[in-house]
């Protein structure tokens, strides 16, 4: 009987410390989420609409090698290349890591805007 009730009592609090981790990951995911910012980067590169998709692959290897490097704080999206500029669209909680980023990725940062809303043909029908 006491084997039991000691094995009960084990697996009694078990379930409390999972319960207890699961929430606090849960709360961080929630935080992290409510601080992240949404951003337009304008790159200007003359000529960049060019580049052959090596060239551009490889662009995009370096810029995910940093963003590995810099943690979870910062997120790439999508990207648009046209003839002298690329657009990228980033979450960061702050514009100071977009600059971090296009300084260790060798990439400039001509213009950064964040993003107040969005808006589609959904906006229309609402």
């Amino acid at each position: 009987m006491r084997t039991i009730i000691k094995t009960g009592i084990v697996v009694f609090t078990f379930l409390l410390i999972i319960t207890s981790v699961v929430k606090a990951q849960t709360e961080n995911t929630k935080q992290k989420e409510t601080t992240m910012k949404t951003y337009v980067i304008e790159r200007e590169m003359p000529g960049v609409g060019n580049l052959s998709a090596i060239e551009l692959k490889t662009a995009s290897q370096t810029s995910c090698t940093v963003l590995t490097e810099m943690g979870p704080k910062i997120q790439w999206l999508h990207s648009y290349v046209t003839g002298n500029k690329i657009y990228c669209v980033y979450k960061a909680e702050s514009e100071e890591q977009i600059r971090e980023h296009a300084k260790k990725a060798g990439f400039p940062a001509s213009k950064i805007s964040e993003v107040s809303t969005i808006i589609g043909p959904e906006t229309a029908k609402q």
